[in-house]
């Protein structure tokens, strides 16, 4: 695994999961175009990471058992189709049918994390995936930003279209360069599908990462949809392109917090881990305080890009080591339970509804402070390697 190639796979992975994202900070400029409500808009989000969800549960898995070589550049040639069909979109009700199949399709970055995890060694596996896995998360943030931007100069639909081209282009060069690998098992795919639960239910440290990948995902999601309301209304009453660029802010988070994959090469993932749900949780009471104030929302956003990116990266590096033979599946089960999380987090605008910025903010904190009690209880038995032990 070259360094070239980690960052292909890097650079490919995070273009693939920005699809799920372009529509974040437009909300309420889609909303307004096709003539619909915010709260009916926010439903893009959510729907896009219900069908990320599925993907994850039907597609990924498959990277065990299909040559990947063609299987990746496929899929993304499936969630190009998809993108056309999204700026194609004539209402609302269309464009949520179509940004769903379009999360079914952009699995390809949870299929190149585990590639990446396959051809790296055990001395530098935690670098590799903490390199891939953050492509993935500044992909999600510098999306909100060209989204923003694009949309304000050529509409919403532009990026849709771009997005495909970009999508597209990708393909064919993973296609070049991805190795010739032999599929690590044979299984009929209803037997594949099933091995997944097999592994949760053998694996008691599985399950409690999985909790706490979801919560971390959960919140995440949260805050970024409820920040695209809060900045549209006043006192600030941002426009997109302006929205879009705090994902910039986030962008330094995600940038330093790719250093927590080495952090599990020294042995150091739990602790590591302990100290991001902290920060977790001190992200969302700043962010509480902070409503009417930018200095604040700016130190929120990279206190919380660093904390859930660190979490993120040692989690699943962790899940990697506990079964080689089967991290495609590992990965489904992990990034499932994640966008579920997310989907979850994403239907923001109903706390917005009920409560608005502090609503969110108290919320986040509180299931902060759930997962840092998860960590505590799970960090010295339930949270272990038992093949390691």
């Amino acid at each position: 695994m070259s360094r070239g190639l980690t960052l292909l796979f890097a650079i490919a992975g995070g273009t693939a999961v920005a699809n799920l994202y372009w529509a974040q900070p437009l909300l309420d400029f889609i909303g307004r175009d096709l003539h619909t409500s915010t709260t009916l808009a926010g439903w893009l989000v959510t729907a896009t990471q219900l069908g990320y969800a599925a993907g994850a549960l039907l597609l990924v898995p498959l990277g065990d058992v299909l040559d990947r070589r063609r299987f990746i550049p496929g899929v993304m040639l499936c969630a190009a189709v998809a993108l056309i069909a999204c700026a194609l979109a004539p209402s609302i009700g269309s464009l949520l049918v179509a940004v769903t199949i379009l999360g079914l399709t952009t699995v390809s970055g949870q299929l190149l994390t585990p590639l990446a995890g396959d051809l790296a060694d055990d001395t530098n596996r935690g670098r590799v995936v903490g390199t891939v896995v953050s492509g993935l998360l500044i992909g999600i943030l510098t999306s909100r930003t060209l989204s923003g931007l694009l949309a304000d100069a050529a509409g919403w639909r532009a990026i849709y279209f771009v997005a495909a081209a970009v999508s597209a282009a990708f393909a064919l060069l993973l296609h070049r360069t991805i190795p010739p690998l032999a599929p690590k098992a044979r299984l009929p795919y209803p037997q594949l599908l099933l091995s997944v639960w097999h592994v949760i239910r053998q694996e008691r440290a599985v399950r409690w990462t999985l909790f706490l990948g979801a919560t971390a995902f959960g919140v995440f999601t949260m805050f970024w949809t409820a920040l695209t309301f809060l900045l549209s209304a006043e006192p600030f009453s941002y426009p997109v392109s302006v929205i879009g660029l705090f994902g910039l802010i986030g962008l330094a988070g995600a940038l330093a917090a790719q250093r927590a994959g080495r952090l599990h090469d020294r042995g150091l993932s739990m602790p590591a881990t302990g100290w991001g749900w902290a920060a977790i949780v001190v992200s969302f009471v700043v962010a509480a305080f902070a409503g009417r104030s930018v200095a604040g929302i700016i130190v929120a956003v990279v206190l919380l890009d660093i904390a859930v990116q660190g979490v993120n990266i040692l989690n699943q590096t962790r899940l990697f080591a506990l079964a080689p033979e089967a991290r495609s599946r590992l990965n489904t089960a992990f990034v499932t339970c994640n966008f579920l999380g997310g989907a979850a987090g994403s239907a923001a605008s109903v706390l917005w509804s009920c409560g608005g910025w502090t609503a969110v903010s108290l919320t986040g904190a509180g299931l902060g402070c759930v997962a840092f009690l998860a960590w505590g209880l799970g960090r010295r038995g339930p949270l272990l390697n038992k093949r390691r032990a």
